[in-house]
Parts: C-alpha cells; structure tokens; sequence
C-alpha cells in the first residue's frame, strides 16, 4: 500500500514504523530491485535499493526543498525506528530527486520504500517501513517483494531475473544540433555584452523504451561502466553522476565541485596531453572558479572551518577528463542535507554566473523544461544526513516508456559553438551506451 502525503494536514496524519535489521553480506543490489520502478543509489557497489512505496511525498514551485525539509522533518517526528545498525542508509530514509527549475511541470519528490536492502563498508541490512495504522501482513507478492507490514514479518525479498535485452536509439529531441550551435552563439554574445560570466546550456536526446523493458538493464551498465560516479534511480530519473553535489555525516559536510570538460585520448600520450590541455585552459579555468565560488558561497553561512583546494585536479572519468575541487567543512548550525541542497542548488557548474541572470538566459535558449536533469538527486535518513549529487549523465523515463536525456556544457566569453557541441556529445555517451 503506497500512501501520499502532500497536505500539511496528510504529513500530521502520517507515522511511520521502521526496523532496520544486520544481513549477512550482499554484494549485488540491482537483482533486488523492481524491474520498472527501480530505486537505487549505489558507488562502487556500495549504496542502497529501494522497493515498494510506503510513502510518496510531492512539492513544487520555488520552495519545494525548503517544503521537503520541513515535511521530512514532520514525519520524522511521527515516526518509530529500530535501527541497531546506525551507518549512513540506515533506519529511515528516502530517495528524492527535485527539478530544476522553480516552475517545472514535473514534481520534486521524496519517496520512502517498504523495503530497503543496503551495502556499506562490508555491512548489508534490510530496512522495512509502513505507515503505522496498516494493518500487519506478512505477504509477498509475485516478484517476492514483502507487504507493507515488513517490519513485523521479516520475509526477505529476493533477487529477480534480468528481462529481455534490448536497444534504443536517442535522435535529437526539442533542440537540434544545429539550434544548439545558435543557442552557445547567442549565449557567448549575451555574455560579452552584458555583465555576465558563464551560463550553462543544455540539449536533449529523445527515445522510446518496449513497456515491458527492464530498466535494471541499463543501470548495470552504468553502474559497472562508471563506479566512480553515483548510479542513481529515483521516480523514472536514471543515471551516473560524477558530481556531488553535499554530503552530511554526522556534522561533516563535503562537496565534489566538477566544471571544465575535455574528451579522453585515444591512446595513453594523448590522453596525458588532453589532462595537461584542460588543466592549463583559461577558459576551463575560469568556468570551474566561478563554480567552486558559488558552492562555496552557498555552503559558507552554515558551516565553519571550511576548506577547498587552491588549485583544481584533473578527474579521470572512462569518457572524460574533469577540472574538479573537493570541498570540506563542518556544520555550525544543524542544517539538515536537504536544507543545504536548497541553499546550493542551483551552483554556477549547472546554471551559471551571476545565478540569476544564469537561469533567465537558460529559460529564454533553452525550448524545453529540464524537469529534474541538473537538479539535487540522492538521499536523506532520519536524522538528516544524506548524500546528494548533481542529476548529470541522466535519462527522465516516463510510465508509458518516453525517455529524454539532457547534456549541457558551461558557455563563457571564448566558448565555441562546435566545441560545445562535441562535449555535449562525449557527456551523452554513458546514456546513450547504457540503452543502446
């Protein structure tokens, strides 16, 4: 049974009942989850899978984290948990993903599973959740996914066979290669006449997955194409972040701040120059300082001793070469994860500088709503922790089976239209290599 809560009235209604239980170790969550509605977040085979909805929670409009973040707060409070185990993931948790934009049409959600089996450090365990006044049941239903009364009848759920393969072609969708090349000149114009420094344009891809097509599929291919990113299913988003967006641990906050792009060498001296020519660009330079300085900006007010490299590093991705910066600090005044992605979201890397002028630029070039692509996607537990990440590398997969993929690359003063363009193309590649 799946409850909604999207009323002040329904959160003050709604508790929770959570156990969270030790499970010998396993290593493969994907076999786990639902083959059309999967919820995972996962790195390096760490992480968490979501099944069932014991609680879906929908906002909008410009203060729809700020909104989450009280919500969440107000069904923590209503909420029983058992959870001896006490790791990030444990216990009470959902998976969200927020959209973009302020007036997208399609919701921001926070979903709370039945079941969830998660992986850290060498530590599995099976969380199960209800909403409190259902009544008990220790049913399991075809694919062996447990009722919502699982923390009373602990059934595990079990692993499922992969569907039938099968391959998608993505062909350009609302904004043409050709229109993009406009819309990077128009940019790069708009930019050299006006007081503002970069803005970060998007395309999209477009296809149309089989109704009965296993999702799993394709996140195994991420997930084992790029373990150094999130691979992460939330509400029909799939993808493979590199960028981390916060993490909250016990009063730790960090960031992973990713801007500046080069395509890999096809051989090991090429790759080294093409490492050696991001580092020394001034133009990717001065796109990954604006973005390390709006994180920073954002993250400053609530936290203290915070720290971040002088210097950006080259990160090494099977596709791509990333100027990247981490940032660390500790928190100073009990901000949750989800009041922190309010404060960052949306940062220079996926916007641009100054912010504002950033995001009316990309409404007026960009003829398509982004929906959840650049927005927060990750997790929050009970007690507010949670990982985050940019949704980058990222599908949007509708119910009657419509996927759209997005790629944007950062436009500056020297940007040039068919440069752009090739990025866009090198960062489609995990999706497009992931269904196709």
């Amino acid at each position: 049974m799946t409850a909604t809560a999207t009323t002040p009235r329904a959160l003050r209604a709604t508790a929770l009942v959570v156990e969270t239980t030790p499970l010998d170790d396993v290593r493969q969550l994907l076999p786990f989850l639902d083959a059309r509605h999967p919820l995972l977040w996962l790195r390096k085979g760490q992480g968490m899978a979501g099944l069932g909805t014991a609680l879906r929670l929908e906002f909008s409009g410009a203060d729809r984290m700020r909104a989450a973040a009280t919500a969440w707060s107000e069904i923590v409070s209503r909420s029983s948990v058992i959870d001896p185990i006490g790791r990030p993931g444990t216990g009470l948790m959902a998976f969200g993903t927020f959209a973009f934009a302020d007036d997208s049409e399609l919701p921001s959600v926070l979903i709370v599973p039945e079941v969830v089996i998660g992986r850290r450090d060498g530590q599995s365990w099976i969380t199960r959740i209800r909403v409190a006044d259902e009544p008990a049941d220790d049913s399991t239903d075809a694919d062996g996914r447990t009722g919502s009364a699982a923390v009373t009848a602990p059934a595990m759920p079990q692993p499922t066979p992969f569907g039938d393969e099968y391959r998608l072609s993505l062909l350009p969708g609302s904004l043409k290669k050709d229109g993009y090349r406009e819309a990077v000149a128009a940019a790069v114009e708009r930019i050299r006449e006006h007081d503002l420094s970069k803005v970060v344009l998007a395309r999209d891809l477009v296809g149309h997955l089989p109704l009965e097509s296993d999702l799993r599929r394709a996140l195994v291919e991420l997930a084992l194409g790029y373990p150094e990113c999130w691979t992460f299913a939330v509400d029909g988003l799939v993808g493979s972040s590199p960028e981390t967006l916060v993490r909250v641990d016990h009063g730790s906050v960090s960031a992973r701040v990713l801007a500046g792009t080069v395509s890999r060498g096809a051989d090991a001296e090429a790759d080294h120059d093409a490492a050696v020519s991001l580092a020394t660009s001034t133009k990717d330079q001065d796109e990954h300082r604006y973005a390390v300085e709006s994180v920073i900006a954002a993250l400053a007010p609530h936290n203290s001793g915070l720290a971040a490299s002088d210097i950006p590093f080259t990160l090494k991705l099977p596709n791509l070469w990333h100027l990247a910066t981490d940032v660390e600090g500790a928190l100073s005044d009990g901000s949750t994860s989800l009041d922190l992605i309010d404060a960052l979201h949306p940062t220079a890397a996926v916007a641009g500088a100054p912010t504002a002028d950033a995001v009316d630029l990309i409404r007026e070039l960009e003829p398509f709503d982004r929906g959840r692509y650049a927005g927060p996607v990750g997790w929050v537990g009970a007690d507010g922790d949670g990982e985050w990440a940019i949704a980058l590398r990222c599908a949007q997969v509708s119910e009657n089976g419509d996927l759209t993929a997005y790629a944007g690359c950062g436009i500056v003063a020297d940007s040039e239209p068919d440069r752009e363009l090739a990025e866009t193309t090198m960062k489609f590649r995990p999706i497009v290599e992931a269904f196709g």
